[in-house]
């Protein structure tokens, strides 16, 4: 019989992540959503003023925000690498 388990390679991260991760870490993760609402709310207070163009500028912050906190999480959740944690 044939052996069809598969190893995956040790994979690490690099000095810049694992400096980013530390970091990221310590930022609250309300911090994120907080500020996504505020540029909803800022971009529909700019619609109502009649400046779309500011109001599209600042509303296309909110998703970026969004995926900043979901990367924050997943930090102070999953950790750093589990096989970079002697070097660290």
């Amino acid at each position: 019989m044939v052996n069809t388990t598969l190893t995956q390679p040790e994979r690490t991260e690099g000095p810049v992540a694992r400096k980013i991760e530390t970091q990221t870490s310590k930022i609250p993760s309300d911090v994120f959503l907080w500020s996504a609402a505020a540029a909803l709310g800022t971009s529909f207070a700019l619609q109502l003023m009649n400046k779309r163009e500011r109001s599209m500028f600042v509303g296309q912050w909110v998703p970026t925000l969004l995926l900043l906190g979901v990367y924050n999480k997943i930090v102070k959740v999953a950790g750093h690498d589990r096989n970079d944690s002697d070097r660290i």
